[in-house]
């Protein structure tokens, strides 16, 4: 099963988290197995670079699509997990075309026998090296490389009071929002719904709003999961949201962005995401701010908030809005956990994926003072 994932993911161009549920769905496997697919499925992903490298030392072509998969799974099992060579290498082989048993075998053997000396932090951190130069020019070379070593772990979800599991910073930027009964909320970029649900929890007319019809759909789901009576969904773009300027008391902005914070849970994104795409990310989180500007009443507050640890997405941002927009003001953002685990950035607070196992989160709190 976790091969045919792989293979789907490679081959195909699908995503890891919608391959995955997919096949575990109709395994019958017990937990126990299904955790071991997903264990194999998103590691193999995360750690293909490095893999690659374990392996093509002993290789003199490059394998076929299938045999390669194949190959990352036995060298995963190998180094990552421990598995006794023994019962790594024939499971392995169990499973790879009958055409290149005998390669996967000698190749494996040979994976489990030799010394490990990486060539480079690229290589051993399995990352492409443009995200390791911009992390550590962000954020430093100790912090950066903690942080990308943090996202190579398995990702944990906390299940919140009404069900729904979700990362313990994403419910940190909710308390953050500190919506209430009776008050107006509107969620620009609400998909798949985990914070407008727990903004809706509050008691608060929370208005969700997405871009993408079927992630829309996601938040409706999730909303009529979760009984979201507070809860209403339209699919519309939230740079021009249907909704009369300044009317909410609260505005979340948790815009589309490179994800850099949250590479454990999504474990292609790191293989997905290019450069330039941060820039234009950038270009369009500074857009929903100055819609958010539009749509807050005075005394209101928009919480800004990322899943990436860039800086022309997290202080970069900051620093434009108090230029464009001097009318909003930064107050410390709320919440005791949030605050133990971030640290000062610009206006705001960055978490760091090592401070406490969560997602890399930036939140900017501002408040509409004219």
């Amino acid at each position: 099963m976790a091969l045919d994932a792989l293979i789907r993911i490679e081959r195909d161009g699908a995503y890891a988290n919608l391959v995955l549920p997919a096949v575990l769905a109709r395994s019958g496997l017990d937990e126990r197995d299904r955790g071991f697919v997903t264990e194999l499925v998103y590691g193999v992903t995360r750690m293909r670079r490095s893999l690659d490298w374990l392996v093509d030392r002993f290789v003199n072509r490059d394998p076929d699509l299938e045999t390669r998969a194949v190959l990352r799974l036995g060298a995963y099992q190998l180094v990552w997990l421990g598995t006794p060579p023994h019962a790594a290498v024939s499971a392995t082989v169990a499973v790879a075309p009958p055409r290149t048993k005998g390669l996967v075998n000698a190749v494996l053997r040979r994976v489990s026998e030799a010394d490990r000396e990486w060539p480079d932090e690229g290589t051993r951190l399995s990352y492409p090296d443009w995200i390791i130069e911009r992390l550590t020019t962000d954020l430093g070379p100790a912090v950066a490389v903690a942080a990308l070593e943090s996202m190579n772990e398995a990702a944990s979800a906390v299940e919140r009071a009404d069900g729904y599991r979700q990362d313990t910073a994403s419910q940190w930027v909710t308390e953050v929002v500190g919506a209430s009964s009776g008050q107006r909320v509107v969620d620009l970029c609400a998909g798949p719904g985990g914070k407008a649900t727990g903004l809706a929890a509050s008691g608060a007319a929370v208005l969700a709003l997405e871009l993408h019809p079927a992630r829309a759909g996601l938040v409706l789901d999730n909303a009529r999961h979760l009984s979201s009576a507070h809860l209403t969904v339209v699919a519309a773009d939230g740079r021009a949201a249907p909704v009369r300027p300044g009317v909410a008391d609260r505005v979340l902005v948790d815009a589309p962005c490179s994800g850099l914070g949250s590479l454990r849970r999504r474990a292609d994104a790191r293989w997905r995401i290019a450069p330039g795409d941060v820039e234009h990310l950038a270009h369009l989180q500074r857009q929903l701010l100055d819609a958010a500007a539009d749509l807050v009443r005075p005394g209101g507050e928009i919480v800004y908030a990322t899943c990436t640890l860039t800086a022309a997405e997290t202080s970069g941002i900051d620093a434009w809005a108090g230029q464009a927009h001097p009318e909003l003001e930064a107050r410390a953002p709320d919440g005791p956990a949030l605050l133990e685990a971030a640290v000062p950035h610009g206006r705001g607070v960055l978490v760091l994926p090592q401070a406490a196992g969560t997602d890399g989160m930036f939140v900017l709190r501002l408040r509409l003072c004219r």
